[in-house]
């Protein structure tokens, strides 16, 4: 006879436990064990949050223990469990741990491996091959890829929430309700109100803030107190909500035929412009992906606008940016002037607010919605397609996908779909928005995932001629800690580049992401294959770095920067001039949004800037799917890493009027999951 201690592990999930029978397999090099029913009569097992012990004898030694299967199946009526772990001690003293952390549901059957990670040439028993291909068949059966829309990346094929297999799902789909959410943030924010005056204008700026004032927020009230300045316009551009459009301008495109003349009374320096441009003191930002878009028209009672403006920046001699010129359309001409410092008050301050409604619909759709959302769960429906539990990159990048398919899922079905909340508020709603994904798609480069090399594409890099732009400070420190992590993790278990070359799994995953997820296109740079060591960790750092770290750069920020409207218009209501000297306070303030669009469109920022009941942030691993010391000793470094990177950030703010902390890794949520 043997006895086998084991241990098992009930999530703390709400609704994690069960009351239904669950028996235990154990299978061995040299036999299987009968199946054992898991129950100590007296007490109720598998509680939420519980961990239970058993005593499971055999008549014989089962030799190396390979394989754990544990079956549920119903007591009364089949609830799902949520399954921690397991562990086991075999009767010479071996301490054995089975990860799983997933819900078992219905009447299934789920076998797990011991937690050691290996690649598929480590495995040399058939048992456990052919596990490993079984779990991969089995799951390229529930994750299906499907097309939304054409044109854009490939995604989960599921319509609802619903659809989706229980492990992706949200523990309380009520939490990632927009409409509830939206509902519940107008509530907090005091603005329901005004609904019933859906369609009316506002009487003046001040008015705007009626609907600003039950939630205290430092850097919101600062934008309130200063929109207007041009020192704050500029400011956006590096550490807003979207601080990836500005570049520094090498040449006045012939489309924005601005001259010295024009702008000479913002240049501090006695140059010409051209002499500035080479002085490396201009910046463009350009809106053309615009261009062309269809305006939303669900609405016939109210016509709205867009347009595609050009910014032309400068360095001044505090090292500030400021804008210096815009032009709100594409093709210049007697009818598109260009706006200058230099004009009455109210078209400067016009020109402004256009090209802030501009940037926050390219912030929406491409930034944040096509760059972190739709990018992630192409990593994500790869990764559960190719890389079975097993493998140590699923282990490594499956915190980075956690509820990533899922908010996109109920994005989806609630938000960007036809009628859905998205067509509420912005100008961009009923279509546009899916022509600016189809249109950006061309744009949307591996290299431009890479975050150095997305920084040194714009010109970026200079800290000595770029000083504040915390964006690209903070990021660089997170990119090269999570690099950092990313190699000591490939160097544990890649020997080599030929290693690399031959983990079929590992290759079967990077070329589902460019096959499915970028549609094969050459043009992307997304690689095929990978063939060595160094490129591997470039990759995931990628991957981790998209997940976490440049979506949280480019969502928490939104109630800060979004929530004072004229400072990031969802809509515009008037159409932009065509000739100076005709701007009135009254044209500005009709060409806002409405009061009912206004509300909208504030809940909207205050339910995406918030996070996750029981957030995880970067460097957070509750879940053990590794259990080597190695790479517990690796997470380690990394979150001291992590840790020193708060700390220098936490000093540079100190005393600021505005912070920037979007990338301190303590504000960082492992994945796209709001």
């Amino acid at each position: 006879m043997a006895s086998y201690s084991v241990t098992v592990s009930t999530g703390s999930q709400w609704f994690a436990g069960t009351d239904d029978y669950v028996y235990l397999t154990l299978v061995g090099s040299a036999g299987s064990s009968e199946r054992h029913l898991l129950d100590k009569s007296f007490y109720n097992d598998f509680e939420r949050g519980a961990v239970d012990s058993y005593d499971v004898t055999v008549s014989e030694d089962l030799g190396e223990i390979q394989l754990i299967k544990i079956e549920k199946r119903k007591y009364w009526f089949p609830d799902d469990w949520y399954l921690k772990y397991i562990t086991v001690k075999t009767p010479i003293g071996d301490y054995l741990e089975f990860p799983c952390y997933r819900w078992i549901t219905d009447e299934k059957e789920v076998i797990l491996r011991d937690g050691r990670a290996k690649l598929s040439r480590d495995d040399k028993a058939p048992v456990l091959k052919h596990h490993r291909r079984k779990e991969l068949e089995e799951r390229q059966k529930l994750y299906r890829w499907g097309e939304w829309h054409p044109g854009f990346p490939l995604s989960i094929d599921a319509k609802t929430h619903k659809e989706l297999p229980r492990n992706i799902q949200f523990d309380s789909e009520k939490g990632v309700d927009f409409i509830l959410n939206y509902t519940k943030a107008m509530e907090n924010l005091f603005v329901n109100s005004f609904m019933h005056m859906f369609q009316s204008s506002w009487s003046d700026f001040a008015d705007f803030e009626k609907i600003f004032v039950r939630i205290s927020n430092t850097i919101s009230e600062y934008v309130m107190q200063h929109w207007q300045e041009d020192f704050m316009f500029g400011y956006q551009f590096l550490n807003g909500c979207n601080p990836v459009m500005i570049r520094k301008c090498a040449e006045l495109p012939q489309k924005f035929p601005v001259t010295t003349e024009m702008v000479e009374c913002s240049l501090e320096r006695n140059l010409t412009l051209e002499e500035e441009i080479k002085e490396g003191n201009i910046f463009i930002a350009d809106y053309e992906l615009l261009d062309g878009i269809e305006v939303n028209k669900t609405d016939p009672c109210t016509l709205q606008y867009l347009t595609a403006p050009i910014c032309l920046l400068y360095k001044n001699l505090a090292k500030k940016i400021v804008p210096i010129a815009i032009q709100l359309s594409q093709t210049p001409g007697p009818d598109n002037p260009i706006f200058l410092p230099s004009d009455a008050k109210y078209d400067w301050l016009l020109a402004k607010i256009w090209a802030r409604s501009s940037d926050f619909h390219v912030h929406q759709t491409i930034t944040h919605l096509l760059r972190t959302h739709l990018v992630s769960e192409v990593f994500a429906v790869a990764l559960f397609r190719q890389l079975p539990a097993v493998h140590p990159l699923f282990k490594l990048l499956v915190p980075h996908v956690r509820f990533t398919i899922a908010i996109n899922t109920k994005a989806r079905e609630q938000l960007i779909c036809e009628y859905g909340l998205f067509d509420k508020a912005n100008a961009t709603g009923g279509g546009g928005h899916v022509q600016m994904v189809q249109g950006a798609m061309k744009h949307l480069t591996y290299s431009s995932l890479c975050f150095p090399e997305e920084i040194k594409a714009r010109h970026m890099e200079s800290t000595e001629e770029i000083p504040y732009y915390f964006y690209r400070d903070d990021g660089t420190k997170v990119w090269e800690a999570i690099k950092s992590f990313a190699t000591d993790v490939v160097a544990l278990y890649y020997d080599s580049d030929e290693t690399v070359c031959e983990d079929a799994e590992l290759q079967a995953f990077v070329k589902d992401v460019y096959v499915y997820g970028m549609k094969g296109d050459k043009a992307s740079g997304f690689p095929k294959t990978i063939k060595t060591r160094e490129k591997l960790s470039e990759y995931l750092t990628v991957v981790i770095f998209t997940t976490s770290a440049q979506h949280a750069a480019v969502n928490f920020g939104q109630y800060d920067w979004c929530s004072w409207i004229p400072n990031a218009p969802p809509t515009m209501r008037c159409p932009p001039p065509t000739e100076k000297g005709s701007v009135t306070i009254e044209y500005i303030v009709e060409s806002l949004p409405d009061r009912g669009r206004s509300c909208w469109h504030l809940g909207a920022v205050w339910a995406l800037s918030q996070f996750q009941e029981n957030e995880l942030f970067l460097g957070m691993y509750p879940d053990e799917h590794f259990i080597e010391k190695p790479v517990k000793e690796a997470m380690r470094n990394f979150r001291k890493n992590l840790d020193e990177i708060v700390s220098s950030i936490t000093e540079r703010n100190r005393n600021k009027k505005l912070p920037y902390y979007y990338l301190s890794p303590d504000q960082i949520p492992n994945s796209v999951a709001v």
